[in-house]
């Protein structure tokens, strides 16, 4: 591959800040170990790791052709790939349509009620990003779009529909949200002097951020309620705990820091508290 090659590519990834999606994919790998009772084979971990990979880059880049003179218009957004004519509108359609056929075909060698859902699934994903025009929900449909992936990762393996990822996608969703609204902080005026919809923009921002830590409060029961219902071990136990101290320290202490650091540890966590629900049910596994 030339360096220019290289460099392209990289473009690609941070278009879709491709880092991102570390916070979803070991919800969706607890989700596969769950369903496979152990360790999925091969060919079944490979399709879950592809179709996530190619459903977010989807809706990623429709998310920044949509949002291009948005973002050309916010100082903190005007350097992205499109406003600041790093990768051209033709380019990433073309990127967002290889993505989403990539992901249509691959969930054809799943199973049919993956494929059925695929189509259904690309708009769900693609969707939340026309939400803050008209509703301050808008976070609980980035949530709902993220969290389905640990819905797809059972039904790749088990090829059905069940109550502990249902439960896994809730908690993520909530998550998610509720990190998103911290996130929105950022950009509170903008959104306001454009019309755009948040819980920032809504509440202000003390108010949102009470719906945030409200949120990651039910995020917590959520996946309490997940461990007793599916009657995981003391390891699961022990990562809600590390989740609980790390949301107590963020929420409570962090309460006085500035936004930016808040959003820089909230950053972190996500990863954090992903990875610690992930080996909390993947111990119960092994």
């Amino acid at each position: 591959m030339s360096i220019a090659q290289s460099l392209n590519l990289r473009n690609y990834l941070g278009l879709v800040r491709f880092s991102h999606t570390l916070f979803a994919m070991p919800f969706a790998l607890a989700s596969m170990v769950w369903a496979a009772d152990g360790l999925p084979t091969l060919r079944a971990f490979l399709l879950i790791v592809l179709c996530m990979v190619t459903c977010r880059n989807a809706a990623m880049a429709f998310n920044r052709l949509i949002d291009a003179d948005i973002d050309r218009e916010n100082p903190r957004t005007a350097r992205r790939h499109l406003p600041a004519g790093i990768l051209s509108r033709t380019q990433v359609l073309g990127f967002l349509l290889l993505n989403a056929i990539v992901f249509v075909g691959a969930t054809w060698f799943v199973n049919p009620l993956a494929f059925a859902l695929s189509l259904p699934t690309l708009l769900a994903v693609c969707g939340y990003s026309i939400t803050k025009r008209f509703t301050s929900l808008s976070h609980f449909f980035l949530g709902l779009a993220i969290g389905i992936s640990p819905v797809g990762a059972w039904i790749a393996v088990r090829g059905a529909f069940a109550w502990e990822p249902i439960l896994l996608c809730l908690a993520l969703l909530l998550w998610i949200a509720g990190f998103d609204i911290i996130y929105a902080t950022q950009d509170h005026e903008f959104d306001r002097s454009k019309g755009l919809h948040s819980m920032v923009v809504r509440l202000g921002v003390k108010g949102a951020l009470w719906v945030s830590k409200l949120s990651h409060l039910a995020m917590w029961v959520v996946l309490g309620g997940l461990g007793w219902y599916g009657g995981l071990g003391v390891a699961y136990w022990v990562s809600l705990v590390l989740v609980a101290a790390m949301l107590a320290y963020l929420h409570l202490y962090r309460r006085s820091a500035s936004l930016d650091s808040m959003n820089q540890d909230f950053f972190l966590a996500n990863i954090a508290v992903s990875f610690c629900v992930m080996l909390g049910i993947g111990a119960s596994f092994f």
